[in-house]
């Protein structure tokens, strides 16, 4: 069966986070009938490109969490019904740890879903505040033990951001340590390096920046924590128990298929053997809606690869993981330096792979690969 991945993308928050650059809006709640009504339309749309079933659906935001579980799984049903959901297929709801109830998770696991993945970004409440976030140690605790008692024990991620302003050393430990003392403890956590986006608020505050040395250690201590706790990472920023890596982040690392719903949702879809499309939906939510309700296309641009962009983007994107590049892909300088070491898989092939130290400097590593013509 082909993956197909279906992203639905939900934007609508509580309150922005300083830092954050997503599609997100915290005074629109008023439109979230329409909006997910309008996501319905799109979705009856997209089967012109004769895809499907979906191997992965993943509700993304902003904080779908927030919506009534009734309009957020009648999304879900009718992709099941219009494009059709590959049985076993990975089924994923971002939720805010403040927003998860009993009543909640118990819907989302009756409904289809079969995986959570919770913005927690740390367990230090000074750097919970200097982030912007709602919730408390406290209540990431409670979200853990609700999704164990759920049916996700096995089937939650945890995502974490190191770097912000005040955050120490100790505070990031701390941090690592609160997620993996869950109970249940995660099966997948994600680890990202605090970034500065132009038009934020944080972007005005240079004092605030994080440090990239500081940054540099943390991501260390990252690597040996999980690793230790035996997550092992798949992609820079992920690390995952065996079996439990996000299936649907893979079809991006991968060059997958996926079909984006919902504003500035993006999607890809091979065209040829060596071809590829790749297009984005009208960024505001107001808009998307009153194309969709007057029977236009939400489109709002997008871009061909041809066989040399392909080649390109697959190298930089397998760079990124555990699966590495060709051995002869990277100058024989990229592994002496302790960038990348090379390891044999069956069948004679070599593969190079980053070091914690290559993933470190991912980019300036990528800067040398060879692509072949």
């Amino acid at each position: 069966m082909q993956a197909l991945g279906i992203y639905v993308h939900v934007p609508f928050c509580r309150r922005r986070c300083d830092y954050c650059a997503f599609a997100t809006w915290s005074d629109r709640h008023h439109l979230w009938d329409r909006y997910m009504s309008a996501c319905r339309r799109q979705i009856e749309g997209l089967t012109r490109w004769g895809r499907g079933p979906a191997t992965s659906v993943f509700f993304g935001g902003g904080t779908p969490s927030l919506l009534p579980p009734e309009l957020l799984l009648g999304v879900l049903g009718h992709i099941a019904a219009t494009l059709g959901v590959a049985p076993g297929a990975e089924v994923t709801v971002e939720c805010n740890p403040e927003t998860v109830t009993a009543e909640l998770l118990g819907r989302y696991r009756a409904g289809g879903v079969t995986r959570l993945s919770f913005g927690v970004q740390s367990t230090v409440p000074h750097v919970l505040s200097s982030l912007g976030r709602e919730h408390d140690p406290g209540t990431v605790v409670r979200a853990a033990q609700l999704a164990g008692e759920a049916g996700f024990a096995d089937a939650y991620n945890v995502d974490l951001i190191f770097g912000s302003a005040g955050e120490s050393v100790a505070d990031w430990e701390a941090s690592l340590t609160g997620v993996l003392s869950l109970d249940p403890p995660p099966a997948h956590v994600s680890a990202y390096a605090l970034t500065v986006e132009p038009g934020t608020p944080l972007a005005a505050h240079p004092n605030r920046y994080p440090d990239e040395d500081d940054q540099a250690r943390k991501y260390v201590m990252a690597e040996d924590m999980l690793s230790s706790a035996g997550l092992k990472w798949y992609e820079i920023s992920n690390w995952a128990r065996a079996g439990a890596e996000c299936a649907h982040n893979l079809l991006y690392w991968s060059q997958g298929e996926y079909l984006g719903v919902g504003c500035a949702a993006h999607s890809h879809l091979s065209m040829s053997p060596s071809t590829s499309r790749r297009w984005w939906n009208v960024r505001t939510p107001e808009r998307f809606c009153r194309l969709l309700e007057t029977g236009r296309q939400v489109e709002a641009a997008g871009e061909t690869l041809g066989p040399a962009e392909r080649a390109w983007e697959a190298m930089m994107l397998s760079l990124r993981t555990r699966q590495g590049v060709p051995a002869e892909a990277l100058p024989g300088e990229v592994c002496e330096q302790g960038l990348a070491e090379v390891r044999a898989e069956p069948g004679g092939r070599r593969r190079a792979v980053l070091t914690p130290r290559g993933r470190l400097l991912a980019n300036e590593v990528s800067l040398r690969v060879l692509v072949p013509g």
